[in-house]
């Protein structure tokens, strides 16, 4: 007897929390196909301070029902180098308030009526083909079986209430440590704090938890939650992985400071007070009210939440490098045009040397078969583009500016050479995903084949080497040598174009490595092309005015 009133409890539970998981993520997944790729956008151009950072990460998390996915988005964005941390701890903070309005929902006890906001999505889907309105049925659906879970696991909940068995369980939750591992571990199995959330206010619907015990498992799920965001980070960026850090260490700061105040302020008087009867009000006012006093207390500090992050993962050599401007700054370029001028010339310089690493890794992958040296290539393509869009803007700002003929003549050489290093890092990348392609299918060249890349890819080293000496000297003999070295390449490709199509007819390489031996000449002698667009830029600008 025993064991089947045990059976079906667990049974209860587990099934009701399954439906309340499927609703939740039913409806969050219909509410992101209504909103579109507006969210991605919104997180994207409105953090620009941590203010609006932090509404931001309230609005989206309320609307996908998830800080997780929310700050697994961010970890994403900072990955791909669309977000700054200072811009991530704004979406973070502001994600931990967002969640918390699936408890203040649930709070509102709608599940009288979760089959009629179900029956209505149904109706809706069958009747209608049009998109939105499948879109919404899924968002009416989701939100009515999310209670109907919720209902589910309170009913099979309620009779336990004043057993011996589920009494001494509340006891020693009255451990406010053990609380908070729960709290913890249960996030940390469910993947969702606003699961654990809902299985605890199905625990209080069913009488005998008070809030001094739901407190520190609020702030379990709070860390619970951080779980997520640190493995969507393994294999990321050291950038990603400190955004998840900062997630941690936010919600182990705020969980440090409301462990005390519990105890030394009436603030759970003060909750009880806004509810006196209803303790699933009092958890969910729990919740947003610890979430929020915890963004406003540690927003201020947000600066050393990367500080810190930064002093647990140091900056390295290689990310230092991965600044798009390290001498320019748009005030000088403002201010004292000609200072400016001097220094955005420093930075094509730089990016020019970056653009020369892209190429080394790029053609290393695809020689050596090296899916690292792929992966750097594509971060350095991120780069490069970042340095091509910031020279870009502030060319333009200074070409309005009251310059001589011969700094604007220079700006048109600077505007010309980024346009070409950056197609060059283009190229480059192209090179990488022909070497991510040969390592895929387990493709190899010939050794004549590998001869011949090996030969091209030294002159092409040395085109663009004397390119950028061209560029830095503006030395006559340099550009001429450059100009020389591109003809030169030209009638290679052609050659190793005509050598290659021979080794194919007679089946000394697999077809498909050798369409990637004829691309990757095709890339190399583009990138002698732009080399040449540049001397020769460099040459009309300071020899064919003389």
């Amino acid at each position: 007897m025993y064991e089947t009133v045990l059976f079906e409890t667990v049974a209860g539970v587990v099934g009701g929390l399954a439906l309340f998981l499927y609703g939740m993520t039913l409806m969050g997944t219909g509410l992101q196909k209504v909103a579109g790729d507006r969210l991605k956008k919104m997180i994207e151009v409105l953090t620009k301070n941590k203010y609006m950072g932090v509404l931001v990460g309230a609005v989206v998390t309320m609307i996908i029902q998830s800080s997780s996915a929310t700050t697994v988005m961010v970890v994403g964005f900072v990955n791909a180098s669309l977000m700054s941390l200072y811009q991530a701890i704004g979406v973070i903070m502001g994600a931990n308030i967002g969640t918390t309005v699936t408890a203040q929902l649930v709070a509102f006890k709608l599940t009288h009526i979760a089959p009629l906001i179900v029956a209505s999505g149904v109706a809706l889907y069958l009747a209608s083909k049009k998109r939105k309105h499948l879109d919404t049925a899924e968002v009416l659906i989701g939100f009515g079986i999310l209670f109907l879970g919720m209902a589910m696991m309170s009913a099979v909940l309620k009779p336990l209430a004043g057993t011996p068995m589920f009494e001494e369980m509340l006891m020693n939750l009255e451990n406010p440590f053990l609380g908070i591992f729960v709290g913890f571990i249960i996030t940390v199995i469910l993947q969702s704090s606003s699961a654990t959330t809902g299985l605890l206010l199905a625990v209080a619907a069913s009488g005998g938890m008070s809030l001094e015990v739901a407190f520190p498992i609020i702030f379990g799920q709070n860390i619970g939650t951080c779980v997520t965001a640190i493995l969507s980070s393994i294999g990321a960026s050291r950038n990603a992985k400190r955004a998840a850090i900062m997630h941690l260490l936010f919600n182990l700061i705020g969980t440090s400071i409301f462990m005390i105040l519990i105890y030394v302020t009436p603030i759970i008087g003060f909750i009880q007070s806004l509810s006196t009867t209803d303790i699933q009000r009092q958890i969910a006012n729990a919740h947003t009210l610890f979430n929020v006093a915890n963004t406003l207390m540690l927003l201020p500090f947000a600066g050393y939440f990367v500080y810190v992050a930064e002093k647990i993962l140091p900056i390295q050599e290689d990310e230092r490098e991965m600044k798009p401007m390290k001498y320019v700054d748009k005030r000088i370029v403002e201010e004292t045009p000609s200072i400016g001028l001097l220094l955005i010339s420093k930075e094509v310089l730089r990016m020019g040397k970056t653009v020369g690493k892209s190429i080394d890794y790029s053609m290393d992958a695809l020689l050596n078969k090296d899916m690292k040296l792929v992966e750097k290539v594509k971060r350095k393509e991120k780069l490069i583009d970042l340095m091509a869009h910031e020279l870009t803007v502030n060319l333009i700002e200074l070409s309005n500016k009251s310059l001589s003929d011969e700094q604007h003549a220079k700006i048109s050489v600077l505007t010309s050479t980024v346009t070409d290093l950056e197609r060059i890092g283009d190229i480059a990348e192209e090179i990488a995903e022909k070497a991510e392609y040969m390592i895929e299918e387990n493709l190899s060249f010939s050794e004549d084949a590998l001869k011949d890349l090996n030969e091209m890819y030294d002159m092409i080293d040395s085109t663009y080497s004397k390119t950028m000496d061209a560029y830095k000297s503006t030395s006559l003999e340099v550009i001429e040598e450059v100009i020389y070295l591109e003809n030169e390449v030209d009638k290679l490709e052609k050659a190793y174009r005509k050598k290659h199509i021979k080794r194919l007819k007679a089946k000394q390489c697999s077809p498909k490595a050798g369409i990637v031996f004829l691309d990757v000449i095709s890339y190399l002698e583009r990138i002698s092309d732009h080399s040449s667009n540049i001397a020769k830029t460099v040459r009309e600008a300071v020899h064919d005015k003389k």
